[in-house]
């Protein structure tokens, strides 16, 4: 099931048994498409939202991983800045080499389907082929809108201050903070945690990706715990 929103910049994906398929999979399905089926070697550019399964098939194809802050505005010139192989965000937004340095939606379900028709494989089977290479990876993400700015500020505050020495979510120790855009919690598995304000709306964010699918509502609570949400 290929799917795209109103003006095709975004692409969505489906398996054969009508699951959807998160957009951090694509993005990785898409990274192993290029680097595995097609052969291709070239620098990914990713947002600091996306999947860490790009990292890991960096490390196993010998190419570069670069880390932005989340939006498109910043995979675009960073893109260009490295003639990236592929390049792409959390929402589903993805760019490649050799076409224009924005998301196409259409490119990329082509892409998908190529995949499909290349290995001979159904979507199951291709996620399977991708976690053999990176393991398993579990998504999920909560929204939860600021009624004002009085909100916004104390869980700035509380975050700001916060010390992770300590500190764990979901059963898991954190390892490193990166605030490069947000807050951004490093896992001893290798999973993260992400607390970010929209953009775009009056919003908070936690996001999270770890490859302990049972941790994933904890950590999301204990995000939302340390926002003061």
């Amino acid at each position: 099931v290929c799917i795209m929103d109103g003006d095709a910049d975004r692409c969505g994906f489906g398996d054969e048994h009508g699951n959807f398929v998160d957009q951090l999979r694509v993005y990785g399905l898409l990274a192993y498409y290029l680097l595995e089926v097609r052969g291709d070697r070239g620098t990914i550019v990713k947002t600091l939202s996306t999947t860490s399964m790009l990292d890991k098939l960096g490390k196993l194809y010998g190419v570069t991983v670069v880390n932005t802050g989340v939006g498109f505005k910043y995979v675009a010139p960073a893109m260009m800045e490295h003639n990236a192989l592929i390049g792409g965000e959390e929402s589903g937004g993805y760019a490649f080499q050799r076409h224009v340095p924005e998301r196409d939606g259409i490119v990329a379900n082509l892409y998908l389907l190529d995949l499909m028709v290349r290995t001979g494989k159904k979507p199951t089977e291709l996620l399977q082929a991708l976690f053999e290479k990176v393991g398993e990876h579990f998504y999920d993400r909560i929204d939860t809108r600021l009624t004002d700015d009085t909100m916004k500020a104390a869980a700035k505050a509380r975050l700001d201050a916060l010390d992770v020495t300590g500190l764990t979510l979901g059963g898991h120790a954190v390892t490193k903070l990166d605030t490069t855009d947000g807050y951004k919690f490093i896992m001893d598995d290798g999973g993260w945690m992400l607390i970010r304000f929209s953009g775009t709306e009056p919003l908070i964010r936690v996001y999270t990706e770890t490859t302990d699918k049972a941790a994933v509502p904890a950590i999301l609570a204990d995000g939302q715990k340390i926002a003061g949400l």
